[in-house]
């Protein structure tokens, strides 16, 4: 019985169903980026530290890891931070300021820009521009070297905090903007609605005028004057409103001003 069973299943080699660039490329298509799935919940802080001296960038990683955050990339530049943060999407950046090809604050301008964290400028200087232009950049905050946990780990948690308050803001101005411009659109659609009423509304009373001065003036009944506006209307494309003034206009009564003269 159970031979029999094993002969039914099908015998399908593994590479007959899909090769291993076919589930490398499978894995690494386009879509939402494994780094854009939500994060488990209560799971460490992720970080991209980005520090060209290897030395510096060591202690930071470990002084990070010791203390419950996951250091998921780690750049020796501004162009790789970049590039990491962009892959990672963490929580937040440290960057230092003085780096080989692209400076930590033009890295920290483009990530804010795109908005992808926030950035924690890590430098040796305290001069009042350099702060300025970091924060000009986008940065949220800055430590100064020689990093200790007693500034830099609350520093971390301010920044993110931070990010998180403007984003909130942001998300909250974009639906106000959103219902706002719906509620424009529907007033908007009333406005036509009611425009398109009154102007049914006022066509229908001179037609009905109309009508009443052709029964009147040229003895039609009430079916046949209606129809006869309806027929020239149609068949001479001049709106029903329009005939109607111009039978108003030369058997409907005369002006008060004309009444006056005679």
């Amino acid at each position: 019985m159970a031979a029999r069973k094993k002969s039914e299943e099908p015998s399908i080699d593994v590479d007959e169903v899909l090769t291993d660039e076919e589930l490398k490329a499978v894995a690494e298509e386009d879509g939402e980026p494994a780094e854009r799935k939500p994060k488990p919940e209560n799971g460490p802080r992720t970080v991209v530290v980005a520090e060209d001296e290897a030395v510096n960038r060591m202690d930071l990683v470990a002084m990070l890891e010791d203390n419950g955050y996951e250091v998921v990339g780690q750049a020796a530049n501004g162009e790789e931070a970049v590039e990491l943060t962009r892959k990672f999407r963490p929580d937040v950046v440290c960057m230092d300021v003085k780096m080989p090809r692209m400076d930590g604050i033009a890295a920290a301008g483009i990530i804010c820009d795109e908005n992808i964290a926030p950035v924690v400028m890590l430098t040796a200087f305290s001069q009042t521009d350099l702060v300025k232009k970091a924060t000009g950049a986008g940065a949220m905050a800055y430590v100064t070297k020689p990093y200790e946990e007693s500034k830099l780990l609350p520093t971390l948690e301010v920044a993110m905090g931070r990010f998180a308050e403007i984003n909130d803001l942001l998300d909250n101005v974009e639906r106000s903007e959103r219902k706002l411009q719906e509620t424009t659109d529907q007033l908007k659609e009333t406005e036509e609605k009611l425009k398109k009423a009154e102007d049914a509304l006022e066509e229908r009373k001179l037609v009905d005028r109309a009508k009443g001065l052709l029964m009147d003036k040229a003895d039609f009944s009430e079916q046949g004057a209606f129809r006869w506006i309806q027929k020239t209307s149609m068949d001479q494309r001049i709106p029903k409103k329009r005939l109607a003034q111009a039978i108003i206009a030369k058997y409907g009564d005369p002006k008060p001003s004309e009444t006056d003269e005679r």
